[in-house]
């Protein structure tokens, strides 16, 4: 009853300014002027075909043409955007990986190609072109959460453009903010949705034009009680705009953008735990927190008609803060019958200080009637994550960052880099385009601080990026309909912090970490017969080298200690279909079929791994952990005028959950055979003329009680239940 009244009151107040706005716009005015009536012409169609797009050849500063990208329009899908269902938000990207790990609505984890989906950590993540990543050199994931009523689009390019975005294997993914309307002073949205586990959402904007200055704003706020018990969650965020056009050649534009949540951990689960009731908790004083501001200024100067230069400065700002009480399921988190409290909690806070500074020059030219585009540009930054862990806390209930005592870890991870970048499209003829590229990434990061169980002298690292990479796309236009493109592009991933912090005094990190290393090699073709087939098929093989890991040494010749290193190499192979017909589409009704599939093969190569307390074991051809070799998306889309209905199916094999490839689950939780699953969800809308939609679906229609990983650090070794069967209902006007 209580989302009933709070969507009921919303939906008053917006009915209320559309009442207001509308007796003034009907206002008669002082002004005279001549007018001529002309016969009133109504045009009417429907928004009904929801395609993934492409980008064109060159997309603002950037070069596309020959790799592999889709554009989601996020605005028009009838999918829960309050809780962001990320297997209904990137249904149609093949082989997409949705990680559950923060409770529903936080963030979406996403991968893609058998990466690691934790925070999208392998992606250069942005928001209208601004990095989001907290740290891309300490803690490269993305802990910013972009509520997705405010996205118009989501625009992805494969790790082929790591060499212009960022030298990331999984490559970029862009979330484009709805804009102000040119045409109108003052414009409204409003969206409230309800639904099941206590869900309530309340998304609100405005923006408009006024002569040259632009304003675009939002307010979003969320509450959930979770699926499983003391799995609460609330988020807010807010985000302002504002855009300068000078003239048609000049424009600048200021954002900044918040967000926070905070989440109640339920905690893992072992296998008999999650048999018995995947709804039940092991904790109930354990806490997530992060808070990001992301501030930037951007210029766009057309110098010339051949020439565009733009120009960006931002920064990544903020805390991921956790109060935890730590331990597998096995442990529980009872109150001591000793002294009748609780035992403390463990209290951890990141600062991220990340600054950057970004300037791409675009410039086309011709050599004897070849057209060509040049973009050359550098990207500088500066980091400073500061890390304070294993502080005593409080033996309360609440959220409560207090601490007893001195933090074990106190580090700060300082990162300065600048990376050099130039990529040349080559209109070879009016069918092929070619497109090499260089990128040479320079910098440092320095590890310093204090940690209690070691020595001051063996905790400072240093770790070197001298990183080149080369690259080179194409595409083949055979006709209109028909397309080839593919490239290959070499990527890295620096050393992170989490990866040379020994966990006790008996690990050591290695002196020469190297960055994780390697290429990404894509070939795919495209096709278009009429607008009832879309095909996109594509082969692709990541050669991901010096991952890192434990291993066992022994120090002169006696001490065992365990040592932070590369233990070796890795490949992930696969094919990726997206196939859609769609058979009905005469502009009133739809009927539409498609499938977005991807078949994945991974191995370790040439690599060993701790295995036991004195030995290390070869993993060579081992599969990678988190790596299902099916991803399979299914979906049939009807619709007739303002109706719109999809029913989707989603298939995930099983997984290894470690390097070992363990099958049978520990009594923990913490290893073992992730098993295969399938969801199917029921959503759709229905809009009432121009300024009102309803959505409404279910979510994991029959119910299935499925997880989707064990993960081995945060939130904890064990499993994670995803949430069983759900509805969701939203109301938004726009006005």
């Amino acid at each position: 009853m209580k989302q009933l009244y709070l969507i009921f009151k919303h939906f008053l107040i917006t009915l209320l300014i559309i009442f207001s706005i509308s007796l003034s716009a009907q206002s008669p005015s002082n002004d005279t002027i001549d007018a001529q009536y002309l016969e009133e012409i109504t045009i009417k169609a429907y928004r009904q075909q929801l395609k993934v797009l492409e980008l064109p050849d060159i997309h603002n500063s950037y070069l596309v043409s020959g790799k592999k990208n889709e554009v989601i329009q996020v605005k028009d899908l009838p999918f829960n955007q309050a809780e962001k269902t990320g297997r209904q938000l990137f249904a149609k990207i093949p082989g997409a990986f949705i990680y559950d790990m923060d409770g529903s609505g936080n963030q979406v984890n996403v991968s893609t190609r058998g990466l690691d989906p934790h925070r999208g950590w392998e992606f250069n993540i942005r928001q209208n072109g601004i990095i989001t990543n907290s740290d891309m050199y300490g803690y490269p994931a993305s802990h910013y959460n972009v509520p997705m009523e405010a996205i118009d689009r989501v625009e992805i390019i494969r790790g082929t453009g790591a060499l212009q975005y960022g030298a990331q294997f999984g490559g970029m993914i862009n979330y484009i903010t709805k804009k102000a309307p040119v045409d109108k002073k003052l414009s409204m949205e409003s969206i409230t949705s309800i639904g099941s586990f206590g869900l309530f959402s309340s998304f609100n904007s405005m923006g408009g034009t006024v002569g040259k200055l632009s304003y675009y704003a939002y307010y979003q706020t969320r509450t959930s009680d979770g699926y499983r018990n003391y799995a609460q969650s609330k988020s807010d965020a807010q985000h302002l705009q504002l855009s300068y056009k000078f003239s048609e050649k000049l424009s600048i534009n200021a954002e900044i953008s918040r967000s926070y949540y905070r989440f109640r951990i339920p905690g893992p689960l072992t296998d008999a735990m999650f048999e018995a009731d995947p709804t039940q908790n092991t904790r109930h004083r354990n806490y997530y927190a992060p808070e990001i501001v992301v501030p930037s200024i951007s210029m766009n100067w057309k110098i010339n008609s051949n020439s565009q230069l733009n120009v960006v400065v931002s920064g990544t700002f903020g805390f991921r803060n956790s109060v935890l009480f730590e331990g597998l399921a096995t442990k529980r988190d009872t109150i001591s019958a000793t002294n009748l409290m609780y035992a403390p909690r463990v209290v951890d806070i990141d600062q991220f200080n990340s600054k950057t500074y970004e300037l791409s020059l675009l410039h086309k030219y011709s050599i004897k009637g070849i057209k060509s585009h040049l973009i050359t540009g550098i990207r500088g930054m500066h980091n400073k994550m500061s890390r304070r862990q294993q502080a005593p806390g409080t033996t309360g209930v609440d959220y409560d960052l207090s601490t007893t005592g001195p933090f074990r870890r106190d580090l700060t991870y300082l990162s300065n880099t600048i990376a050099f970048f130039v990529e040349n499209l080559i209109y070879i003829n009016k069918h092929f385009t070619l497109s090499p590229g260089f990128r040479y990434e320079y910098g440092q990061s320095d590890l310093s601080g204090t940690i209690v169980y070691l020595q001051d002298a063996d905790i400072p690292n240093q770790i070197k990026h001298r990183i080149p990479a080369f690259g080179i796309s194409g595409k083949y236009t055979v006709n209109p309909s028909l397309r080839i493109y593919g490239g290959i592009s070499q990527a890295h991933r620096p050393v992170i912090l989490k990866d040379i912090i020994p966990a006790s005094i008996l690990e050591r990190a290695d002196r020469n970490l190297q960055n994780a290393t390697g290429y990404v090699a894509e070939l795919g073709v495209k096709a278009n017969l009429g607008d009832w087939l879309r095909l996109d098929l594509t082969a692709f093989n990541i050669q991901y080298n010096n991952r890192l890991g434990n291993i066992f040494i022994r120090e002169n010749d006696s001490t065992l200690f365990t040592l932070k290193t590369n233990i070796g190499d890795s490949r992930i192979q696969g094919l990726e279909c997206y196939l859609e017909i769609t058979p009905i589409n005469n502009g009133i009704s739809l009927l539409s079929i498609f499938t977005s599939s991807s078949l994945m093969h991974s191995e370790y190569l040439h690599a060993s791994l701790r295995t036991g307390p004195d030995s290390n074991t070869n993993i060579s051809g081992n599969r990678i952990e988190s790596v299902p070799k099916w991803i399979s998306r299914n979906g049939i889309q009807y619709a007739y005028k303002n109706l719109n209905l999809t029913l989707q199916y989603s298939y995930t094999s099983e997984s290894f959950a470690d390097p070992l490839n363990t099958v049978t689950p520990s009594a923990d939780g913490a290893i073992g055979i992730v098993p295969a699953y399938g969801i199917c969800d029921l959503f759709g809308s229905f809009r009432f003329g121009k300024n009102f939609i309803l959505r409404a679906g279910v979510n994991n229609l029959f119910d299935k009680q499925y997880f989707t990983k064990r993960p081995s650090f945060y939130p904890g070794p064990g499993i994670w239940s995803s949430d069983g069967r759900g509805f969701f209902m939203s109301v938004g006007i726009k006005i």
